[in-house]
């Protein structure tokens, strides 16, 4: 396994990540990790569904031909061959299917969009491994995102300026999972929207967005403002491609958004 690209492969149900990245969920799972070079893992709930191993194809699970979006994971898979990934160039995204039934579900009509100016996010068909997050989870961005964090991180360090990633690409499972468990809280999905896209309209789900941190600090705060990494990324960050994505006063209703940055190209 060692030099292989590491990039996730992003299907609409599953991901399809390198094996040596995943954390075990127990002695089987610890196992099988050892030998495996990419592992099927369910985007609702991060569940392992299948292993590739150098024989084949392992379940992880019981029924694994029933898994919704098996046959696109499969696939993909045949699409992007461990041995053949580093051959890939072009960063495609994924179809914007189910996501209209799932906003309705929150109570979101199609006023949304028009009421707030965003739009909706398409997930990319795969991401680059751009290190770990301050949590040492795996940080998955658009490629081209990627080597520009790499850029403009080392550029802060050689400033004496230590940038912290906090999160970077989110799918819309992983936003949807948000809602449910603010909405579980008790809060209204009113109160959930002035700090929380709506699934399927942040812009984390291009993997073009990093949140930033500084060391010490509270992750995802407006104190973020008054450190030097932000002061650094004030004066420098355009430099490397990237912009904050919602200053103070913004027209989409979005709170203060200091540690929030988006690439573009």
């Amino acid at each position: 396994m060692r030099g292989q690209p590491r990039i996730l492969i992003n299907t609409p149900d599953i991901e399809l990540w390198p094996a040596q990245l995943l954390r075990a969920h127990g002695n089987h799972d610890a196992r099988v990790l050892s030998r495996a070079r990419t592992v099927l893992r369910r985007k609702r709930d991060g569940r392992f569904l299948a292993a590739l191993l150098p024989e084949g194809l392992m379940p992880l699970v019981h029924r694994l031909a029933r898994e919704p979006g098996l046959d696109d994971a499969l696939d993909a898979l045949d699409a992007h061959p461990p041995h053949r990934r580093a051959g890939i160039e072009h960063v495609g995204e994924l179809p914007l299917s189910r996501l209209q039934e799932r906003l309705h579900a929150l109570g979101l009509d199609d006023g949304y969009a028009e009421r707030t100016g965003l739009t909706l996010v398409a997930e990319p068909d795969w991401l680059a491994f751009a290190g770990v997050d301050r949590y040492r989870r795996p940080l998955w961005l658009h490629d081209g995102a990627a080597r520009a964090w790499t850029h403009m991180r080392s550029a802060a360090l050689h400033d004496d300026v230590v940038l912290e990633a906090i999160s970077g690409y989110r799918s819309h499972d992983y936003q949807l999972g948000i809602f449910e468990r603010k909405r579980a809280r008790g809060l209204a999905i009113d109160e959930i929207l002035t700090v929380n896209a709506a699934p399927g309209y942040s812009e984390h789900h291009s993997g073009r967005v990093l949140d930033i941190g500084a060391p010490g600090e509270p992750p995802a705060e407006e104190s973020f403002e008054g450190t030097a990494a932000f002061a650094w990324l004030r004066d420098n960050a355009a430099g490397h491609g990237f912009t904050m994505s919602y200053p103070r006063d913004n027209p989409h209703g979005i709170v203060y958004e200091p540690w929030h940055w988006r690439w573009n190209e």
